[in-house]
């Protein structure tokens, strides 16, 4: 098979549809995986749908599984699953929130990482991105849980970067600055949104960092900032 497969977490979300129909338009063949997402999601041929969830590693190897029923390979892996919460200092984050910041933007990496890394192993390479924030390297007040998660996040992809390079696995994670998408333009009205980064900026670097020309980066963490630097 020449056709290059990449499964794609959070596909349909604000971000992720951007990615799914970038790599789509690459020649690339999708699987997408939501909780809610549907074939329909996507009118196009290579777009396989796959509702899951990734609460659990037994989840994602049952996703994997479906993916490798349908396509035998997975050369792609893009992690854009993720979630925002804030407004509390550290001091006042309940143990509910900070937890969920943790099962999102870093439990949900851990359970697909171990379900497709052994299988790329076996393939002998593949790429794997994912999506952190620029609150991983910069974090701000009121944000601690959700900076934590993707901190170590960003921790998290370096080390897989370097378990990896022997079989030819790439690893790296996107640093986005406030992404202009619809959850955040509701959440914050009266932002200058002429400072956010663009989805589709980020989406392409995600098909850069998947082709050719982005085999010799690995183990880095990317900002992408936009206007907003």
């Amino acid at each position: 098979m020449t056709t290059k497969i990449a499964l794609v977490t959070g596909a349909n979300g604000g971000l992720g549809t951007h990615v799914t129909k970038a790599l789509l338009d690459a020649g690339f063949t999708v699987a997408g995986v939501s909780p809610r997402i549907q074939q329909s999601d996507f009118a196009d041929s290579n777009f396989i749908a796959v509702p899951a969830s990734l609460n659990s590693l037994d989840e994602a190897k049952k996703a994997v599984d479906v993916v490798m029923a349908r396509s035998g390979k997975i050369d792609v892996l893009a992690h854009l699953v993720g979630g925002f919460a804030g407004g509390q200092p550290v001091a006042e984050t309940d143990d509910a929130t900070f937890q969920r910041m943790l099962d999102m933007n870093l439990n949900s990496a851990f359970h697909i990482l171990r379900a497709v890394i052994p299988l790329m192993r076996k393939a002998r390479g593949g790429r794997i991105i994912a999506i952190g924030s620029r609150a991983a390297q910069e974090p701000g007040p009121k944000v601690g849980a959700y900076s934590a998660a993707k901190a170590a996040l960003v921790s998290l992809m370096k080390t897989v970067a370097l378990e990896n390079k022997d079989a030819g696995i790439t690893a790296n994670v996107i640093l986005p600055g406030t992404m202009d998408t619809p959850a955040n333009r509701k959440d914050m009205p009266g932002a200058d949104i002429s400072q956010w980064v663009q989805p589709a900026s980020v989406a392409s670097l995600v098909v850069w960092l998947a082709s050719e020309a982005g085999k010799d980066v690995t183990g880095a963490a990317i900002p992408v900032l936009g206007r907003g630097l």
